[in-house]
């Protein structure tokens, strides 16, 4: 099966999941109205980003949309490297931990598949691995899937934007904003913000 029917049946197989945003932009507060505009600009370096990839032949088009996970022996929980991830951690790392320093209020800002994956946490969330679970699955977050219901939501989101009430696994209740990411025209994934909400009043 070539890589268009594939992304055709994809597509025709997420239409009854996907989510709209519950709000148009003209309704959300003027944190999530500054939470969008950086969730767009993000999620289109991130495309940029993806695109030179392919277009520099660092990765082919049909590996990039393959999906393909590689288990990491020993992890726990089970993390997986792709046929991208060390060029992630190259080049989206920078680009992640630069969207943090854009407000106190955000947590992370991360890259995820369609399915979940998130082949780069920012740095601070991609500490070396010490054997303590409690402590791993705070301080090293990278190359997991996250497949829970709202990170499937989020990674597989084409609305323009999407806002989520997220209880993470850390046991903190989060804000997470979705921006998809395309390629090439193309829905590969989106970028996820997690941030404290402020009181608008």
């Amino acid at each position: 099966m070539n890589l268009s029917i594939r992304r055709h049946l994809a597509v025709l197989a997420l239409g009854c999941a996907l989510t709209a945003p519950a709000r148009s932009l003209a309704q959300v507060t003027p944190q999530e109205r500054e939470m969008v505009t950086l969730g767009t600009d993000f999620a289109k370096k991130c495309s940029a980003t993806l695109e030179r990839w392919i277009a520099s032949k660092e990765i082919t088009e049909e590996k990039l949309f393959g999906y393909l996970y590689y288990p990491i022996v020993g992890s726990d929980p089970l993390k997986y490297h792709t046929d991208y991830d060390k060029l992630s951690d190259r080049d989206i790392l920078g680009v992640a931990d630069a969207v943090l320093t854009r407000s106190p209020t955000i947590v992370f800002a991360v890259l995820v598949d369609k399915n979940g994956y998130l082949p780069t946490h920012n740095t601070k969330y991609s500490q070396p691995l010490t054997g303590n679970r409690a402590v791993d699955l705070v301080n090293n977050r990278t190359k997991n899937m996250f497949i829970d219901r709202t990170g499937i939501s989020a990674a597989r989101n084409q609305a323009p934007f999407l806002f989520q009430r997220y209880q993470r696994d850390t046991g903190e209740s989060l804000m997470d904003l979705s921006v998809p990411v395309f390629v090439r025209g193309a829905h590969w994934g989106a970028v996820r913000i997690g941030y404290r909400p402020v009181d608008p009043n």
